[in-house]
């Protein structure tokens, strides 16, 4: 098998510029899901309350599924008034929620400014992963992806990504968790660095919602300075990195807008987060037919990935109506994932799940902005 040496790490000042997102700054927290512990403490004491009730607080919001201040019952009925008067304890509402016949869940949810935002909820024997979003649309453009049909609009705050979480733990039964999260939904999540951090520390936390950051996975498409920068992060996580081609001529007709960001760069990238962080790197591949599922491209793949200790992930594409792409079939699917793991890439393949719920992202946003 040939192996090529990867490419040095770029540097940050080597990446290349990304597409413009309003910054996360324009966009703080409304509701106290987004808030920090110290933050709330800050609150409860202006109050004239003993600090402790900060730790009240964050249980029932974080943790025993409260979702309006009626409900925390060991607080003073007068701090409840006031806390309600001052912060909402979600920002957010669930607008929609469908469920495919193979038991995934979509939710819709309602942003404060009247916008929407997807998240998917995914249950496998003894997990429940959910698929959460960063931007309200997405500024990255690839061909194949709902998300960026309509660009990007804004980018979510820290409370309305952490509130889908809630949102869909309310819909487990009582004695269920979510066990994993992937923040790949809409957007692109290094585009929204600083919420996406404020997010997971409160994701995280153990006043918070109490996941291991061995449970999330982010995902980017190449965004080059913040991979390098998350690696040095407390609260750095598993990292997919969107490839979708074997060598950068087929990657530039997929993602034309990271044009400059190249295969060599993304996999040298790959390689030092995961030497950094000893945390799982996972090559995410979106299969189309006639694009990037040919046998000859499972071989490149493979000469360009192997031995780098990371997984593929391959993704057969969900149709999109008005993108003119095509599912590739069942064989074509085997035929590459049977090429890879044959050259030793440790390989996994996420079937189509939620197709009658139109489950790919940004598919039940538009579906809603239609009307």
């Amino acid at each position: 098998m040939r192996t090529p040496a990867p490419a040095p790490a770029p540097s940050p000042a080597a990446a290349p510029a990304a597409p413009a997102a309003p910054p996360a700054a324009d966009r703080p927290a409304r509701g106290l899901a987004g808030l920090h512990r110290d933050e709330v403490e800050a609150r409860v004491v202006a109050l004239g309350q003993p600090r402790y009730r900060a730790q009240q607080i964050l249980a029932w919001v974080h943790r025993r599924r409260a979702r309006t201040y009626e409900g925390l019952s060991d607080l003073p009925a007068g701090l409840r008034r006031r806390l309600a008067a001052e912060v909402p304890l979600l920002a957010t509402t669930v607008k929609a929620a469908q469920d495919a016949g193979d038991g995934t869940r979509k939710l819709l949810l309602a942003l404060p400014d009247g916008d929407a935002v997807e998240a998917v909820l995914i249950p496998e024997a003894d997990r429940r992963t959910l698929c959460v979003s960063t931007q309200v649309g997405c500024p990255v453009g690839c061909i194949f992806c709902a998300s960026g049909l309509g660009g990007l609009v804004r980018n979510l705050a820290p409370d309305e990504i952490v509130e889908q979480v809630l949102h869909a733990e309310s819909l487990l039964p009582p004695a269920e968790k979510l066990t994993n999260l992937v923040v790949m939904g809409m957007g692109e999540p290094f585009l929204n660095y600083a919420a996406l951090i404020r997010a997971l520390e409160i994701l995280e936390a153990d006043w918070g919602v109490g996941l291991g950051s061995n449970r999330i996975t982010v995902s980017t498409v190449g965004v080059l300075d913040k991979v390098a920068r998350f690696a040095a992060e407390p609260v750095a996580t598993n990292l997919a990195l969107s490839l979708h081609a074997p060598n950068d001529v087929v990657r530039r007709r997929l993602l034309p807008r990271f044009a400059a960001v190249t295969i060599a760069q993304v996999i040298a990238a790959a390689a030092d987060y995961r030497t950094r962080t000893g945390k799982d790197v996972t090559f995410e591949y979106v299969l189309l037919a006639g694009e990037n599922c040919a046998p000859e491209h499972a071989e490149e793949l493979a000469d360009r990935v192997g031995g780098l200790g990371c997984k593929v992930n391959l993704i057969p594409w969900n149709g999109v109506s008005g993108i003119d792409l095509k599912t590739p079939t069942e064989r074509d699917v085997r035929r590459f994932e049977e090429i890879l793991e044959r050259r030793g890439v440790p390989t996994t393949c996420r079937r189509r799940r939620g197709d009658d719920i139109a489950a790919a992202c940004g598919q039940l946003r538009l579906r809603h902005l239609d009307r």
